[in-house]
């Protein structure tokens, strides 16, 4: 189990990194302060034309800030979902997805045994080894 985990960390590190760093970078264009006015003077706008507010709705306009990094939302989830790079990307995308489930139960399988290992070697209880 140990060489498999090493081997495609090694293969699956450069993709899990990329996947990290464009999902970050998609949350932080969402959450970044915008230049919007306020929710009074949204709500005074008039809506689009041919747009009709149903009856007992509060209707406010659509969000006109696509500005600056909030224009990149759509760039950065195409980049995290390896859309851009057609289906290759795609498939990459979603094998470092298993990729790091598979990580994540061989990395618990892997504590679990060196801690019975200690256990059985009737050494100090540790939650880390130096």
């Amino acid at each position: 189990m140990r060489k498999w985990h090493r081997w495609l960390s090694v293969f699956f590190g450069v993709f899990m990194l990329w996947i990290a760093v464009t999902g970050v970078l998609s949350q932080v264009a969402v959450l970044w302060p915008s230049g919007a006015p306020d929710p009074a003077a949204q709500a005074a706008a008039t809506p689009p034309p041919g747009f009709e507010c149903p009856e007992g709705w509060r209707c406010l306009p659509p969000r006109g800030d696509t500005s600056g990094i909030r224009s990149m939302v759509g760039t950065f989830h195409h980049l995290h979902s390896g859309e851009t790079f057609g289906p290759i990307g795609t498939t990459i995308s979603v094998l470092s997805g298993l990729a790091l489930v598979f990580f994540s139960i061989s990395g618990i399988w892997l504590y679990v045994q060196m801690w019975r290992f200690r256990s059985d070697r009737k050494l100090a209880p540790r939650w880390f080894w130096k």
